[in-house]
């Protein structure tokens, strides 16, 4: 042979195996250790003295660190991290609710609305009045006031 070093014929199948496995496992274990931090933060039920503790044993000692952790505290990991998507969820929901709730027209569009129904002789002078009367109690819009007790012509 040559010189040259080939990798096919110095770096046999199982060997390869053997490599992306170690490697794998090592990813593994990096995800499982910051997905302990993450919990070790997350946890309400823990002080700051007791964060502190778990935080130092994890990253000073960090497979026995891991071990213990899970064997102690493992168990409520999954109830925590439930809890904090729903947490997530709930305040998404209230921010999307919020923004949609600020697309509503406002009292002085609905009245403009109205206005050009009536100039229009789709609603009738004592339909207008109700309608607006609802407007401006803020108990309907003037899409549910014409529809919940002023009929339309049309």
């Amino acid at each position: 042979m040559s010189s040259h070093v080939y990798l096919a014929y110095d770096y046999p199948l199982l060997s390869m195996f053997w490599t992306m496995l170690w490697f794998f496992l090592w990813i593994m274990w990096f995800v499982l250790l910051f997905r302990i931090i993450g919990d070790i933060f997350r946890d309400d039920t823990l002080g700051g003295w007791g964060k502190t503790g778990w935080l130092v044993f994890v990253i000073v000692l960090p497979f026995l660190g891991v071990f213990v952790y899970l064997i102690a505290r493992g168990r409520d990991m999954g109830g925590r991290e439930i809890k904090h998507a729903q947490a997530q969820q709930t305040a998404f929901d209230s921010y999307i609710r919020e923004r949609a709730g600020e697309a509503r027209p406002s009292s002085i569009a609905e009245l403009d609305k109205l206005s050009q129904l009536r100039t229009r002789g789709d609603i009738t002078d004592e339909e207008f009045r109700r309608a607006k009367e609802l407007v401006l109690s803020g108990s309907g819009t003037a899409a549910s006031g014409t529809t919940a007790g002023v009929s339309s012509p049309h």
